[in-house]
């Protein structure tokens, strides 16, 4: 066996001995929500077995799914004690009439007060709605008595709203949406994109902050997954910046060995909470890509940790 072998070898070993990393606690995290999908949801026996008491669950609404389905999912959810703010994507909405619709099914059969509004992940409308400021100017959600309404943030920039790579258009939709937050009676966030690095995102909310933009920020995170789930996932949307968190991580060998967690972005955004609480980071949101369960344990570590540091 040649010697540079010898080493890696050794390395890896070493790797294998050592202490997993501490479980960090943090408010961004302890009270974090996740997001869930008709699919995977139907796969989880019981959401109350495996997630934190009060955790909010966002549910997915991927184009051409049923609003039967989406209903179903979140009645389930509901009657399991948890809040639930299903995704109304506005490029998939036809009409006004059918977002009345769907207000009116998820009010009356789940009980929901919340939304995640956006413009949603496909290029061309099936209607008349292509943004979410489109969806929120209706009146329909604050007429139905919507205590909650989110809307999308983007620390590292939205080729699809901002072909050039720029963020003035983006800037100006932000603007809007506090001038909405203003008048309206629900109470509203950004959420984010899911990110590897917390440094897009500390810069971003410093930016958005001077711009008179006082949103509460949510920060999306990937749960832990394979690297190379991740890889997928973030090339297909478009993550920008962070990215090459996730390339560097690819040349560790002894990084190849087990799943990604998002340990290392957390605790640098919780620290950036505390440092500096006019950034408005308010909570984290986990995208669980490597499957319920497994960020679902995550998340129930941190929140035992957040409690055990309170006592």
């Amino acid at each position: 066996m040649n010697r540079a072998l010898k080493e890696v070898l050794m390395s890896l070993l070493t790797f294998r001995r050592a202490a997993p990393a501490p479980v960090l606690g943090g408010a961004l995290t302890a009270r974090a929500s996740i997001e869930v999908m008709p699919r995977t949801a139907a796969k989880v026996d019981s959401f109350a077995a495996i997630l934190p008491a009060g955790t909010r669950v966002y549910i997915a609404h991927i184009d051409g799914t049923p609003i039967e389905e989406m209903v179903a999912t979140a009645a389930r959810i509901a009657a399991e004690g948890f809040t639930v703010m299903p995704h109304f994507p506005a490029r998939s909405i036809e009409s006004r009439a059918q977002l009345s619709d769907w207000i009116a099914r998820y009010q009356g059969e789940a009980g929901v007060r919340e939304a995640l509004v956006l413009a949603g992940g496909i290029a061309q409308p099936r209607g008349e709605f292509h943004s979410s400021m489109q969806l929120l100017k209706t009146g329909l959600f604050d007429a139905a008595g919507f205590t909650r309404l989110h809307v999308a943030g983007h620390p590292e920039g939205n080729r699809d709203i901002d072909p050039d790579g720029g963020d003035a258009v983006v800037r100006d939709a932000l603007r809007w949406k506090q001038d909405f937050a203003n008048r309206s009676d629900a109470q509203m966030a950004l959420v984010t994109q899911f990110v590897f690095d917390a440094a897009p995102v500390i810069d971003w909310a410093r930016t958005i902050r001077a711009a008179g933009i006082e949103l509460p920020v949510h920060v999306g995170l990937a749960g832990p997954a394979k690297l190379q789930t991740l890889i997928k996932y973030a090339m297909a949307c478009g993550v920008g910046p962070s990215l090459k968190v996730l390339q560097k991580r690819a040349m560790d060998v002894s990084k190849l060995l087990v799943p990604y967690a998002p340990d290392e972005v957390a605790a640098e955004l919780e620290r950036a909470r505390l440092a500096e609480p006019a950034l408005g980071l308010e909570q984290a949101h986990l995208f669980p890509l490597g499957g319920i369960k497994a960020s679902a344990e995550w998340l129930a570590a941190r929140h035992l940790s957040q409690r055990a540091a309170a006592n």
